[in-house]
């Protein structure tokens, strides 16, 4: 496995930050709130420093110097290697062209939300796009914002991503409640219906999603 497949999303993140200049551990924790990059991944300080020893392990990054401020604890500050940037470009190129199954937990509940009354699953579908609508408006500010400060846009297409997919599953949402409170989508009988499904109903039903996944990739 090349190092490129070893890297974590938190590791990417940092090589990215290393990328632009030298800095250290909590400089780049601090870069990574202000930037809101914790809606993309997952970061806590200690595991951002854990995550820089194993990129300096790893040969990716190296350290520059230690300095220290005062009564403050010593800051060492790294750099990226040429090794790091091969790293971060052929991983940044093969998560943009290959589609991966990442399991989110919300088409598995939609799956099984037959299992709830109607009246249950309208009500916590409505709370949800409340939900959204609100991260929306969060993120429209952020926009707004970025675009006030003169950052070009190469820099924040992230963003309009994230706007795109919350607007598609706010329309999705919408059309399957106002479905079940017309009755197009009736929820009577959709226990039994459910468990007289005949194997191979349920057969094809898994042959299609594999099929749609190689399709995917090819």
């Amino acid at each position: 496995m090349t190092a490129a497949h070893q890297l974590t999303p938190l590791g990417l993140s940092a090589l990215a930050l290393l990328a632009e200049r030298p800095m250290h551990p909590y400089e780049m924790f601090q870069l990574l709130i202000q930037r809101s990059e914790d809606r993309l991944v997952k970061v806590r300080p200690g595991s951002l420093y854990h995550t820089v020893e194993r990129l300096d392990r790893a040969g990716l990054v190296r350290a520059l110097r230690t300095e220290r401020a005062g009564n403050r604890p010593e800051r060492t500050s790294y750099e990226i290697t040429p090794g790091g940037r091969e790293a971060l470009t052929e991983r940044v190129a093969e998560m943009l062209a290959t589609p991966v199954n990442e399991y989110p937990s919300f088409p598995l509940a939609v799956s099984q939300a037959h299992n709830l009354p109607a009246e249950k699953v309208i009500e916590l579908l409505e709370q949800r796009v409340r939900r959204l609508r609100a991260d929306l408006d969060e993120l429209l500010r952020g926009g707004e914002a970025i675009t006030a400060h003169g950052v070009p846009p190469l820099y924040w297409v992230d963003l309009t991503y994230q706007q795109a997919m919350l607007r598609a599953e706010i329309e999705w949402i919408d059309g399957l409640v106002a479905d079940m409170r017309s009755g197009r989508m009736s929820w009577v009988g959709h226990k039994t219906e459910a468990s007289e499904l005949s194997p191979e109903s349920r057969t094809t039903r898994g042959e299609q999603g594999a099929e749609r996944t190689r399709s995917s990739r090819r």
